[in-house]
């Protein structure tokens, strides 16, 4: 008898539910945020400082707390597959080093040469043509991504398709 009256003290306790003031939220979840990509192809000369501003485009939406990288297109493997640096990104020429950097508000990317001598005695190659895919991402994701490989970046952010402005 006493086994039984044990084991139904034991139960009523365990199933009773207890009451009590509710307790602090909790922290904000995922939101479905994911990166995003788009590419633009640039050319830059004196008219325009050798500087272009890239408006971000209306579909892609970009917070303070977001991480936005930059990559240049910079040739080709001998498979014939793209080779894509982060920026900013140095190159050695016979006049100097030029370097090819941005900056960027939530509204804008700039995407802009500098150099230790004149840039109007850059050749085309360097100048025309120059293809950069930009990159918004969330820092949650940001984080645990080696920003430097654009193709880890996009594989880690599961990215398929990549948004082309002109």
């Amino acid at each position: 008898m006493k086994k039984i009256i044990t084991l139904l003290f034991v139960a009523t306790f365990v199933f009773t539910s207890c009451e009590g003031p509710e307790g602090p939220p909790g922290p904000p979840g995922y939101d479905g945020a994911v990166a995003e990509f788009f590419e633009t192809t640039v050319n830059f000369n004196s008219a325009n400082e050798f500087s272009q501003l890239i408006p971000i485009p209306d579909n892609i939406e970009i917070s303070d707390f977001d991480v936005l990288q930059v990559y240049l297109l910079w040739g080709q493997d001998n498979n014939g597959n793209d080779i894509w640096r982060a920026l900013p990104q140095t190159r050695q020429l016979d006049q100097g080093d030029l370097i090819y950097n941005f900056d960027y508000t939530i509204a804008n990317v700039n995407l802009f040469l500098r150099a230790d001598f004149d840039l109007n005695t850059l050749l085309p190659g360097d100048t025309q043509n120059q293809v950069f895919r930009i990159a918004i991402i969330p820092s949650y994701q940001a984080k645990n991504m080696d920003l430097s490989n654009m193709d880890q970046v996009m594989k880690a952010a599961n990215i398929k398709s990549i948004q082309k402005l002109n």
